[in-house]
């Protein structure tokens, strides 16, 4: 549109000052017939392709820098559109109001259609992969687009910490994908923070994503994000030392039961089912055979009616089953959300906030936390299921995931030194029953709260996969944040309710909770735990790590 290069002094005078780095946004960006044209385009002849990892699920259509000759002569309107983007004026213009030398940016064509259907989100990232300089998304929504719709551009500020700056846990700004708007901003290694806002509606947020390429790297490709997740020592972002257990002075147990003592004091919590001589033996052989276990209904139920009453009194505070547009929602009764949001957005339950309820769901879970999980007889328990011998030491913490908000980020940091147990107690709305398969299709069958979880649809999935040795540190070409390839899935381990999941995790192993989706039947509660084990074990189950474990059900 010809007011667009009218308006370049303006668009130069906010793309300078704004913060927390160099963005902008152009509304009515070229005629609107145009762009419907454009529009229809896509959606007649393109083809989609589905990605999902940790950090985003999208739709991927159109790679317009590929273009063939044929499928150009298809698409005459989307051709026109990507020549006037890329042309020696148009990135002229874009040097003027990005702040640029003259003939800083290259002729190279790299811009996309992508399609972020329901359910679809891109994680915190800033966008640097090789000489990127300047980044932008030209909308192609559905005209009268709102923001319970989701499929917002969110900016992050960041905090500066030893010499590099971390993101904040939620978003300072955010940009809705109008029709016919451009947003855009400077892609700076370890500052451009940003993200895709899950959409939360039925519409789908069709886009342009493209970036003009300078001559050379940008200084500190070592900060950028994708870079980083890679280069984190390992241990970094773990939950702190290992707390030693207390000694009760018992020295009555043997090598296969439970002592009458202990046995009494875990069936105030534990399902019994799981403490007799039987139950103790073949969870351990499922154990020494898979490196991993499932429990189900693993507390007693008397403890799940009092944590389901919590938990749907917490989440109804989310809208009843709307997503929450409020970023800060649920942080009161010593629940904190924790970031930096490239890594992690949860709630973690401190027990020191006001109000704080004995009977809500973070009370309730840190008295079996510490109750339980950090017992002597819970430690004598772990030797007979696992045959690790007792746990040197334990580490943890009380999460939330709310629907629409929440994730972790396998990453480098929380690789450990030595090999650990993971032992995860999750809660969510559903009976933690195993869902059944029809045996022709493979598809679950039902749509209650137990298939929807099952299904992984709806995120909230704990996943390990094995990391990449070998990666280089600070490569100066980033991973494409859309590369799905290099995951090697080892073991997904479904939120289910009242499900108790034991997971021998080696020095090589990441782990991550998959973003909970707005559609999702809760939020995803858990008491995350990590066991300190004897180093010999590593020899004894050489064959039988994480490598090898999949999911099983006592």
């Amino acid at each position: 549109s010809p007011h667009v290069m009218a308006s370049e002094a303006k668009l130069r005078n906010v793309y300078e000052s704004a913060t927390p780095y160099p963005h902008g946004r152009i509304e009515n960006m070229f005629d609107g017939k145009f762009l419907e044209n454009v529009l229809q385009e896509i959606k007649q002849n393109s083809k989609v392709k589905f990605k999902e990892s940790d950090l985003f699920r999208v739709y991927q259509s159109i790679d317009l820098g590929n273009l063939s000759d044929e499928a150009a002569k298809e698409l005459p309107c989307l051709t026109k559109l990507k020549d006037a983007l890329y042309s020696p004026k148009y990135r002229a213009f874009v040097e003027r109001i990005a702040c640029l030398p003259p003939n800083t940016l290259t002729g190279q064509v790299d811009c996309a259609a992508n399609c972020h259907a329901p359910g679809c989100h891109l994680l915190c990232h800033d966008d640097v992969i090789g000489t990127r300089k300047v980044s932008y998304i030209l909308y192609l929504t559905e005209e009268g687009w709102k923001k319970e719709e989701g499929g917002a551009l969110e900016i992050y500020n960041y905090d500066e910490h030893n010499g590099q700056r971390i993101p904040q846990p939620i978003p300072c700004k955010t940009f809705l994908p109008i029709f016919n708007s451009m947003a855009y901003f400077a892609v700076q290694p370890g500052t451009s923070f940003h993200s895709v806002q899950e959409v939360y509606g039925e519409r789908p947020r069709l886009s342009i994503q493209g970036w003009y390429h300078a001559q050379e790297l940008p200084e500190g490709m070592e900060n950028a994000t994708l870079n980083r997740l890679k280069s984190t020592d390992k241990g970094e972002d773990t939950d702190g030392a290992f707390c030693s257990f207390v000694d009760d002075n018992d020295e009555s147990m043997s090598d296969e039961i439970l002592s009458k003592k202990d046995h009494d004091f875990l069936a105030k919590y534990i399902n019994e089912t799981y403490l007799s001589k039987e139950s103790i033996r073949n969870i351990r052989e499922r154990f020494e055979e898979d490196s991993s276990v499932q429990l189900r209904k693993f507390l007693k139920q008397e403890w799940i009616d009092k944590f389901d009453k919590s938990i749907k009194e917490a989440d109804e505070s989310l809208g009843g089953g709307q997503p929450a547009l409020d970023y800060k929602i649920g942080t009161t009764g010593g629940w904190k959300i924790v970031g930096p949001a490239h890594k992690q957005r949860f709630l973690d339950f401190t027990g020191t906030g006001e109000n704080n309820n004995v009977d809500s769901s973070g009370s309730l879970l840190m008295h079996i936390r510490e109750n339980v999980f950090q017992s002597a007889p819970f430690n004598r328990f772990f030797k007979l299921i696992t045959s690790l011998g007792m746990a040197l030491g334990h580490r943890g913490r009380i999460r939330r995931f709310r629907p629409g908000l929440d994730y972790t980020v396998a990453h480098y940091g929380i690789l450990t030194k030595k090999a650990v147990l993971d032992a995860t107690l999750c809660f969510c709305f559903g009976n933690g029953e195993q869902c059944r398969v029809d045996e022709e299709t493979g598809d679950l069958i039902g749509s209650d709260a137990d298939a929807v979880w099952a299904s992984g649809d709806c995120g909230g999935f704990e996943c390990y996969i094995e990391a990449d040795d070998e990666a280089e540190e600070g490569s100066a070409e980033a991973a494409d944040e859309y590369d799905d390839e290099d995951d090697s899935e080892l073991l997904s381990v479904s939120a289910c309710n009242n499900t108790f999941s034991l997971v021998y995790r080696d020095p090589g192993t990441m782990r991550f909770v998959k973003y909970v989706g707005c559609r999702a039947p809760s939020s995803r509660y858990d008491i995350s735990m990590e066991y300190e084990v004897e180093d010999s074990y590593d020899e004894c189950v050489e064959d039988h790590t994480a490598n090898e474990c999949h999911q099983t059900d006592e």
